[in-house]
């Protein structure tokens, strides 16, 4: 699956709230963009997805039927 494929599906199951799967697309576009970037860059731009997925913490706890 592609990022534009990725975005799609996302779209089509209403799932812009779901942030794990908007890390999953940042990642897909990265990677797919990979040898147009220097690896300093890439490398920066990994750790601030990263870091935005640290900072996501454990929001799903007692809603997983939800979410999952």
């Amino acid at each position: 699956m592609d990022s534009g494929e990725l975005a799609k599906y996302i779209e089509q199951t209403e799932s812009i709230s779901k942030p794990w799967l908007l890390v999953q697309l940042r990642l897909k576009k990265l990677q797919e963009n990979r040898q147009n970037i220097s690896a300093e860059d890439y490398d920066q731009k990994l750790a601030e997805i990263y870091d935005d997925l640290m900072n996501l913490g454990e929001w799903w706890q007692g809603i997983e039927d939800q979410v999952f």
